[in-house]
């Protein structure tokens, strides 16, 4: 371990390297090479190799990493062993497919409760989380001690969500709305824009059919 600031691109595939370890840990070796890890995944092995020096120092010359040290060691600096509370706006259909969504907790996640506009949601249930009115937002906040907001409604309403989740002292939020948010200094917002991943897909296939 380094101690070196680590990057975006880095996060971003220290994940793909748990749901590796986490598929290979039951099949009888003990150790996983940074190269066997790079031809699984189809990346660089220089850089996988400086990606795991930077958050564990448990590899060794011609052995390589044990798999369940090294699994525990991604899970950490991802604060995976750690279960962050979040709350979820916007129960319509995305929203409660990722309340449906049981995989969360294995990576440190879990989704208390959910808001929503509309009346007819109020105080129903999906896969145990209750929807609340808006209104009750900042309490359930503030008496949760929750930092983690997740955004799922029409991108029309994204702002005025994310201005409530920040004022309830939420300090991360997961924007599924495809828009463009504004936060104070010293918050963090994670899009996941589907349009624009579709149109990356879209041109990759126009271009080999029609290429």
């Amino acid at each position: 371990m380094t101690g070196d600031p680590i990057s975006k691109k880095t996060l971003a595939r220290l994940p793909l390297y748990l749901g590796y370890l986490r598929e290979q840990k039951n099949g009888g070796q003990p150790y996983i090479s940074a190269t066997t890890i790079a031809d699984a995944l189809g990346l660089n092995q220089v850089q996988v190799r400086k990606d795991l020096a930077l958050i564990s120092n448990g590899g060794k010359p011609k052995v390589g990493y044990r798999i369940s040290e090294l699994e525990a060691d991604i899970e950490r600096f991802l604060g995976y062993d750690n279960i962050n509370s979040a709350v979820i706006v916007g129960a319509g259909h995305l929203g409660k497919a990722l309340m449906s969504y049981v995989g969360f907790k294995q990576y440190g996640l879990e989704i208390i409760a959910a808001f929503d506009s509309d009346p007819s949601l109020w105080n129903t249930t999906f896969n145990g989380i209750t929807v609340f009115p808006p209104e009750k937002m900042a309490d359930i906040a503030e008496r949760l001690k929750l930092h983690i907001g997740i955004i799922t409604v029409p991108a029309p309403h994204a702002q005025e969500v994310c201005d409530r989740l920040v004022e309830a002292g939420v300090r991360a939020i997961w924007n599924f709305a495809p828009t463009v948010l504004r936060v104070p200094e010293g918050i963090l917002v994670q899009n996941e824009n589907m349009a624009s991943s579709l149109a990356l897909l879209c041109n990759h296939l126009s271009q080999r059919l029609n290429g």
